[in-house]
Order: C-alpha cells, then structure tokens, then sequence
C-alpha cells in the first residue's frame, strides 16, 4: 500500500531526498556563512581602524537598509525571472563587492565614503538572495513537509550562527580583518557553484503583465493582508534587538578585553548563541509550530526581551553569554513559526514578491537597532540593553495582536 500523505518525508532525511533541497541548503549556508561572517568582520574593522561604534553602526544600517528599499522591485524580478536565476545573481554580486572591501583594505583605500558606498552597493541584491532561497524552499518541497523545512532552513541559520561569529573573529584576531572579508567573498562564490544543481524554477509572474504594476501589486498584497501586515510590524521591533545586540555585544567585549582577545571572545559569544539557536529550531521542527505560530512567537520574544534586559545587561561577561543563550534558543522557534504562518497566507503565484517585501519589512528594524546602539551606546551601555529588551517586548504585544484569517493556500 502507499504510504499516506502524511507520512511521506516524514523525517529529516527523507527530506534531504527531495530534489535540488540539499543543493540549495549548502548553497545557503554558505551565503548565509559570507553574511554572518560579514557583520561582525564589518564591526570589527572600523573599530580597529577608526575606533567609533558609531560609524561601526551606520555602516551596518549601510550594509541592510538600501536592499530593503529596493525589496518590491526585487520581488518582482524574482517572479520574472525565476528564483533560483535571481539567488545567482545575489551570491556573485556580493562576492565581488565583498572582495572589492577586502582590496581596499589591503591598499589602503578604506576611507568611510569607499566602504559606505561598497556596502551599499552589496545591501541592493541582498533581497535576491534572502527572499530567493526561501521562494525556491517552499516550491521545491511538498506542502505536509514545510514545517519541517522551514525548521531545516532555520536550522542552517543556527549552523551558521554557530561558525561565522567565531570564524570571523578567529580570522580577524589572528590574521586581520582584510584576509576574513576575503573569506567572505570566496564563500559566496562557493553559494553560487552550488546552485549548479539546484532546479531552474521559473518565474510565475502573469504573462503580460508590466515589471512596474507587479512591483506595486506585491506592495499592495504585502500592505492589504492582516496576517502579513502585522507581522511586518512585530517581527520588525523584534529584529532592533538583534540589531542593537550586534553593535553592543563587541562593545561591551572591547571593554573587558584587548583588541585581538575580543574579536574572538565576540566570535565565541556568538556561536554560543548559534548553538542554542539550533537546538531551539529542530526542536520547534519536530513537535510543530502550525496553528501555534503566534503564541510561539510570542512567548519567544518576551524571553528574548528578559535576555537582553536585565539578564545581559546587569549580571557582568556571565550574564551576557547566559542571555545571548536564551535569546539565540527561542530565536529558532521564533523564526520558523513565523516562516510557516507566512507561507500559509500568501498565494504559491505571488511567492516572490510577498516573500521579499514581506522579509525586507520583517528585517527592517535590524539596521534601524543597529544604527540607535551606534548612537546610545556612546552615552550609556546600560540604556542600549534596555532599548533592546523593549523592541522585543513591544513585538510580543504585536505578535499576540495580528488577527486570525483564512489561509490563501491550503
């Protein structure tokens, strides 16, 4: 008898087995490695050279928030074009900006107007790439066994999460940030290679249709569905927590430690918070998030909020790491009930549009968090855990806010 279907892929492996996926999850984690690597390698380097967390801020708001201006015209292009097309695009242009940072750090040439324009340059196909594998993840896999994915896919986040940080800072602290950031750029063109053998979806925009009008109708889907709306909301606030934590964490390191021992203190810190990530996101895999989404992800991101404030901010080094911990264990069933509930309430045809306005909203408050810690933090340390701490409960009360609606796709 056949098996039913509900048991098909019923287990991690037998979801490897799906065509294309293993492919794809390697290609992301090696753009997601480059990505994670280059956020704190980017921190690293200007407080090494020009010792302003300040500026170590604005070019971390420089190195998201342009792609996230530019996310509807992304969208559209994904589903013109194709995702997995759209995704090569994104790894072998960042591989060369990021290689062309490195260069102008070996020749001197790293003033702050070179990097802001070559990070900026690097933010405009982020969306291609992010959005891009997250609509070839749900196209290549069966609608019983996405939970599962999306909790893979989060896991791969983790992975990443555990090995960047502490790759990057291991690089940066023993042979200086210029070599790391050509690490980066190598490992997005290692992205690229992978994709190989990834299927060649095609694009599902409606035949005829103008690049300008989809561009507004993704903006329009994206703005007029309750469940999206709220989520762009909710899961922004949450997201200037990560980002004031990026900019803070090495401060705060920096001030207890040399220069050389805290970029790998910051890069171990980090893939603590990794580890704890991925146990939270399988584990959110395995027992299911459907239907539960919002509860989960707000229950998550009130401990997210205790983490940063006081856990981290007022118990000393101990203190930071134990709430780095907790934040980075609920972050993975965070992330992948918020991956499902978006999956089912946005039509399959309408994937690449929805996904990359939707992701560029949900992540827009990460620069935004980045960009106030460069500021406060100059003033007072203590005040930017507490900023972060209130981002994330104020989330929980918009996470537990967005309405229940009818599905768009079973």
């Amino acid at each position: 008898m056949p098996p039913q279907p509900d048991t098909v892929q019923s287990s991690y492996r037998d979801l490897m087995q799906v065509p294309g996926l293993a492919a794809l999850m390697l290609a992301a984690t090696f753009s997601r490695l480059a990505a994670r690597m280059f956020s704190l390698t980017l921190v690293l380097f200007v407080l090494a050279r020009f010792s302003s967390p300040a500026l170590a801020g604005w070019l971390t708001f420089a190195a998201v928030a342009p792609g996230l201006v530019v996310s509807p015209v992304a969208g559209a292009l994904l589903d013109r074009v194709g995702p997995t097309r759209a995704v090569r695009i994104d790894m072998m242009a960042s591989a060369a900006f990021i290689a062309a940072v490195s260069l102008c750090g070996w020749v001197g040439w790293a003033t702050p107007p070179v990097l802001f324009a070559l990070v900026i340059l690097y933010s405009l196909t982020g969306p291609l790439g992010a959005a891009g594998t997250r609509t070839v993840l749900p196209r290549l896999t069966p609608p019983h066994a996405r939970d599962r994915a999306n909790a893979l896919d989060t896991a791969c986040y983790a992975v990443v999460d555990v090995l960047g940080p502490a790759l990057a800072g291991l690089v940066v602290a023993g042979f200086g940030p210029e070599v790391a950031l050509s690490l980066i750029a190598l490992a997005y063109a290692a992205a690229a290679l992978c994709l190989a053998r990834v299927p060649d979806l095609p694009g599902l925009a409606a035949p005829g249709s103008s690049f300008l009008g989809q561009t507004v109708e993704g903006i329009r889907i994206v703005m007029r569905q309750p469940t999206l709306r709220g989520l762009a909301i909710s899961y922004s606030l949450y997201q200037i927590t990560m980002g004031a934590l990026v900019v803070v964490v090495p401060v705060f390191v920096v001030e207890h430690y040399a220069m050389a021992a805290a970029s790998s203190v910051t890069g171990l810190l980090w893939a603590a918070m990794g580890v704890a990530g991925g146990v939270g996101a399988l584990a959110a895999g395995h027992l299911s998030t459907s239907g539960r989404e919002r509860p989960v992800m707000a229950i998550g991101m009130i401990v997210t909020a205790l983490a940063a404030w006081p856990v981290a901010a007022e118990f000393g080094f101990g203190g930071l790491a134990v709430g780095l911990m907790l934040a980075g264990l609920v972050a993975g069933p965070i992330d992948v009930a918020l991956l499902t509930l978006r999956q089912r309430r946005t039509d399959p045809s309408q994937l690449g549009r929805v996904m990359s306005i939707s992701m560029s909203l949900n992540v827009a408050g990460f620069p935004l968090g980045s960009a106030l810690a460069g500021m406060v933090i100059t003033n007072s340390m203590a005040a930017t855990f507490v900023m972060a701490g209130v981002a994330s409960f104020v989330a929980a009360i918009a996470t537990a806010s967005i309405p229940r609606d009818t599905p768009a796709t079973a």
